[in-house]
């Protein structure tokens, strides 16, 4: 099950409790204090990990508490730090305070971390406030509070192409030819309800490649899969359009293209500045007499984009697309390393 957005609590560990002591040794008087200071609490910290898509696991499992830090000792022993908790999230994960919506940050590749709460200080034990004045303090501090809040994370895959497509134009089958991915295919629309992640071998190159939930007019308003499939296209480096070229739909795959194009300027005009190319699919379904092919390479080509010819059914064209889809990445832009928030 893929799921892509999840609230959490988390809470950083209490600093440990300062001590108040003094030396009591024999022949030694007034030994003077020698209370320790307490441990800092530990952290909270999200964890980007390539073999996690999803945040299914944090669906279960809400609620986050680091290490409290220990107190402090006698004869100036300080208490241990307590132990940070490390939250495994998908490489591509935003944090959101849920109270304000404030942006806390967001990890993108494998390994990075960002502390979401931190641990609280640990207490001063008396041995800090000795002076000249005061030579016995008894006082000592008691650990500063953790960091607690509620999180609203957010997953955009990070995928080197994007498959772009109305529901039906044959996205999870080229997938699932080009790569050893599994997407559900079906006769009906939006067999594809969340994104899927395949790897596709070119040569002596490799990429990851996403078939993203079809669009429909208004998707950047929110309309079918809306908002759902486009978050995840901030995160693709090249754009592969799936445009159904079989002429047996009833549709224009000229109009389907632009349909396409106009929801992606809609929701973020520079992610049409990203390499781009048309599949035209379900060619072994065309006839000579109403092949749509030779207008939508017209109308591509007045775009910038090449058009390949491909049968997933007959594996017609597949090694050529594999070959143009990995100069694209080649060439591609990287991942950014930020996104404008949208709602």
């Amino acid at each position: 099950m893929f799921v892509d957005r999840v609230k959490i609590f988390v809470k950083g560990g209490d600093g440990g409790k300062g001590c108040a002591s003094f030396r009591r040794e024999p022949h030694v008087p007034r030994g003077g204090p020698d209370g320790g200071p307490g441990g800092h609490g530990g952290d909270v910290v999200l964890v980007a990990v390539s073999h996690q898509n999803t945040l299914l696991p944090l669906r279960y499992h809400t609620e986050f508490r680091a290490e409290r830090g220990r107190h402090g000792g006698p004869g100036n022993r300080s208490g241990r730090r307590g132990e940070e908790l490390p939250v495994p999230v998908p490489p591509g994960t935003s944090a959101h305070d849920e109270a304000s919506g404030d942006l806390l940050g967001e990890v993108l590749r494998e390994g990075e971390r960002l502390v979401v709460a931190r641990g609280g200080r640990g207490g001063r034990g008396n041995r800090a406030f000795l002076s000249n004045r005061n030579r016995a303090p008894r006082e000592a501090e008691p650990g500063g509070p953790g960091e607690e809040r509620w999180l609203r994370l957010d997953l955009r895959l990070i995928a080197d192409v994007g498959f772009l497509g109305l529901p039906n134009a044959g996205k999870s089958t080229l997938l699932s030819r080009l790569s050893a991915a599994r997407p559900r295919v079906g006769d009906y629309p939006f067999t594809t309800l969340s994104p899927v992640l395949g790897v596709v071998e070119a040569e002596e190159q490799a990429f990851v490649a996403a078939d993203i939930p079809g669009i429909v007019a208004g998707a950047a308003g929110g309309a079918g899969l809306g908002l759902r499939f486009l978050r995840h296209v901030e995160r693709t480096r090249v754009l592969l359009h799936v445009v159904d070229a079989s002429g047996t739909s009833g549709g224009d795959p000229r109009e389907d293209l632009a349909l396409v194009l106009e929801e992606v300027r809609r929701w973020d005009a520079a992610l049409l500045e990203r390499p781009q190319m048309v599949a035209a699919t379900k060619r072994d379904l065309a006839t000579a007499g109403e092949d749509p092919l030779p207008g939508l390479r017209v109308a591509a080509a007045r775009l910038g984009m090449a058009v390949l010819p491909v049968s997933a059914l007959r594996g017609d064209g597949l090694e050529d697309l594999k070959r143009a889809l990995g100069r694209l990445v080649r060439e591609g832009v990287p991942v950014p390393a930020a996104f404008e928030e949208r709602s």
